[in-house]
C-alpha cells in the first residue's frame, strides 16, 4: 500500500491567495493561518496512520490487503473561499475554517467494494474518531453515476494547549470507481471546443459506470468465493 501526500501547505503561497480574496485584514498575521493549516495536516497524518494500521492487520489476520492505495491532500486556499461563497456565507477566516469540512482530505482507493464498508466500519467504531457527516453514493449514484463512499470524521489533535477535534474528509472508492471519477473530472474540467463531443463522452461515461460495477461485483463474488473454506 502507498500513501501519495500531495501539496503540502506553502504558507506563502496561502498568504498570498487569502489576500487575493481581499481577506488580509482577518488574518490577523499568517501564524494564525499557518496554524489552522497545520492542525488540519496534523489530523490527516492521524487518520493516515490508523488506516495504515487497519491495512497492516487486515493483512496479519487475513491475509489480505482492502487498501490498494491512499492519496492525501490539503485544499487550496482559493478552493476554500469559492465554496464559502457557493455555500452563501459571508467571507470572513472564521466561515472558512469553522464551516469547510473538507480542508484536510484523504481518498482511499480500495481493491474491492466489501472492503470500502469493512475499512469504514472498522475505523468508525475506534474511540477517539468521531463520525459527522457521511454519504454513500455507491448504493445511492449521484445522477452522473459517480460513484464513492464520502465520510467526515473528526479526530483529536494533541497540541500544548491540550487536545483539539479536527475534521478529515475520507473518500473510498475501489479501483474501478476511482478510474472512472478519474476520467469523468478530465470531461468535467477540460475545455472542449465541440460541446456535442462532451456530451456524448458524458453519455458513455454513464453507461460505463453501471457496467464497471457490475464487473466489480462479479469480482467480488469470486473473491468470496475463493475465501470460503470446504
Amino acid at each position: 500500500m502507498i500513501i501519495e501526500r500531495e501539496n503540502h501547505f506553502n504558507i506563502k503561497k496561502i498568504e498570498r491567495q487569502f489576500k487575493a480574496a481581499n481577506l488580509e485584514k482577518e488574518l490577523h498575521g499568517i501564524k494564525q493561518v499557518s496554524q489552522e493549516y497545520l492542525l488540519r495536516h496534523s489530523a490527516l497524518n492521524e487518520i493516515g496512520t490508523k488506516l495504515e494500521n487497519l491495512d497492516d492487520e487486515y493483512s496479519v489476520s487475513f491475509d489480505h490487503n482492502p487498501i490498494h492505495h491512499m492519496e492525501e491532500r490539503m485544499k487550496e486556499p482559493t478552493s476554500l473561499i469559492e465554496k464559502v461563497a457557493r455555500k452563501g456565507m459571508e467571507l470572513t477566516l472564521e466561515n472558512v475554517f469553522e464551516n469547510i469540512y473538507d480542508i484536510a482530505g484523504i481518498r482511499v482507493i480500495t481493491n474491492y467494494i466489501d472492503d470500502i464498508y469493512q475499512v469504514r466500519d472498522a475505523l468508525a467504531k475506534q474511540s477517539d474518531i468521531t463520525v459527522i457527516k457521511e454519504k454513500d453514493y455507491i448504493k445511492n449514484p449521484k445522477p452522473n453515476d459517480y460513484r464513492s463512499y464520502h465520510l467526515i470524521v473528526s479526530v483529536p489533535v494533541f497540541q500544548d494547549e491540550g487536545p483539539k477535534n479536527v475534521a478529515v474528509e475520507i473518500q473510498f472508492r475501489t479501483i474501478g470507481m476511482d478510474m472512472w471519477a478519474s476520467l469523468e473530472h478530465d470531461l468535467r474540467y477540460k475545455s472542449f471546443a465541440d460541446d456535442n463531443k462532451a456530451d456524448q463522452y458524458a453519455s458513455r461515461l454513464k453507461k460505463y459506470s453501471d457496467q464497471l460495477y457490475e464487473i466489480e461485483a462479479n469480482m467480488q463474488q469470486i473473491f468470496n468465493g475463493l475465501q470460503e473454506t470446504e
